[in-house]
């Protein structure tokens, strides 16, 4: 690009900046916008991405891709930029020069015509910006914990947090952001009562938000209330309800903002709250389907998928015990009596395996085939196990063949554990019916 074109912005008091559409360099950055990224000389643009500069991001954004910028034609936008802490009104527009697109940006700062906020963008612009950061990783979870952060780093807050209710009716929190410096908060506070949170709840049902200006204040007035929130060091907070069909799911909120911006914060909190609930619920939804990618449809337990994931989390240091087994009579079963009766004996199988095994992993790994991994038991504990499974296989008519080995730790082969417990099931298989064919 041709210097002379751009000597008319050098002095403006206006930001502007040019980008090369296909490489996404910046090959211009008038003065002010030099000042306000801290570019030193126009050659320090050389190589730069403007994602990367301006935005401080890995990726580039959306706008140079958008069929709506076209030559002559300006696209106008307001955005909060979190790199400068500004609030942009932007015009963007594409230049044309020997066969090259350009994209061509003024942004104006609209931050001095903001009193009323002091530094704080309105809601509707902190509201876009923390979607589209949100929207713009790939999974509900990761999503989250974005929004939270800008939330946090925007409201200049220490701790941003989210309380979900539990089917037991009490109440965990399963997401929080902590600035630097703050001590996070979420591994001790599961199971919270609902006796603690029942006068929140109160003002919930009548879709109010909790506002505690000063903590000190509950000393005497809500004194349980008092006790949580003291050692964690929060003098303020405001807290907003999750609420999907009229039913209060749970709780988000912020501690310790400035206390100049409580109302901005109880406003900014109730619009972003259904967007919050929609990412639960896509969350819970994700979390369902790799629940059946991962289970055995019929039994319930893991399957084979399952068994390669839990295989490769194993830790060599720790002892383990592999059971390999085979459900015996289902083929026979199956032809007799009909697949129907075969399933209702798989079933059965896997229930003494449940109750004998209930708190280790459990696979189906084959159409009449078990395989159960032990990390961490003793051989005692383990022979005592399969004890109790093979009463309880008899107790149900579920027999099955069983073949095991114990590994005490250190250096193993899982895959060469799980063959040898493969081999000794067979060598107990061939015995039964080697006994049982006379």
């Amino acid at each position: 690009m041709k210097a002379k074109m751009w000597e008319l912005y050098e002095e403006l008091k206006e930001i502007v900046y040019v980008v090369d559409m296909e490489s996404h360099e910046l090959v211009y950055a008038n003065r002010r916008a030099r000042e306000i990224y801290h570019i030193n000389a126009m050659e320090d643009l050389k190589g730069k991405k403007c994602y990367e500069l301006l935005m401080c991001s890995s990726m580039p954004c959306a706008v140079c891709g958008s069929k709506k910028l076209t030559p002559g034609v300006f696209m106008e936008e307001v955005r909060y930029s979190p790199v400068i802490k500004k609030k942009l009104a932007r015009k963007v527009t594409v230049i044309e020069e020997d066969g090259k697109r350009y994209r061509f940006e003024l942004a104006v700062d609209l931050s001095a015509w903001e009193q009323q906020n002091k530094g704080y963008e309105d809601n509707e612009v902190m509201v876009n910006e923390g979607l589209r950061l949100s929207l713009s990783v790939s999974t509900p979870e990761d999503s989250i914990a974005v929004l939270l952060e800008y939330l946090g780093q925007s409201l200049s807050s220490e701790r941003v947090y989210i309380f979900e209710e539990t089917q037991n009716g009490v109440f965990d929190n399963t997401y929080e952001w902590c600035a630097s410096g703050v001590a996070p908060q979420k591994e001790n506070l599961q199971g919270v009562s609902y006796q603690v949170v029942s006068l929140w709840y109160e003002k919930f049902m009548k879709d109010e938000n909790v506002v505690i200006k000063n903590v000190e204040n509950l000393r005497e007035s809500d004194q349980v209330v008092y006790e949580y929130l003291k050692p964690q060091n929060i003098r303020s907070l405001v807290v907003s309800p999750l609420v999907i069909e009229g039913k209060v799911i749970g709780f988000y909120g912020v501690d310790n903002p400035p206390e100049k911006f409580l109302e901005h914060i109880m406003t900014l909190l109730r619009i972003l709250g259904h967007f919050i609930v929609a990412l639960l619920h896509r969350r819970d939804h994700v979390r369902r389907l790799e629940e059946l990618c991962f289970l055995d449809q019929l039994t319930g337990i893991g399957n084979r998928r399952a068994l390669e994931k839990c295989g490769s989390t194993l830790l060599s240091e720790k002892s383990i015990g592999v059971l390999y087994c085979d459900v015996m009579g289902l083929k026979q079963m199956n032809d007799t009596k009909g697949h129907r009766e075969g399933d209702r004996l798989l079933v059965r199988a896997s229930e003494c395996l449940r109750k004998a095994f209930g708190n280790y992993a459990m696979f189906r790994v084959g159409g009449d085939e078990f395989m159960v991994l032990c990390e961490g038991i003793t051989e005692k504990e383990l022979e005592e196990r399969i004890l109790l499974l093979k009463k309880d296989m008899e107790e149900k008519d579920a027999l099955m063949a069983l073949g095991h080995v114990w590994y005490q730790g250190g250096r193993s082969d899982v895959d060469q554990l799980m063959k040898e417990a493969d081999c000794r099931m067979y060598e107990e298989k061939r015995a039964w019916y080697a006994q049982n064919s006379k």
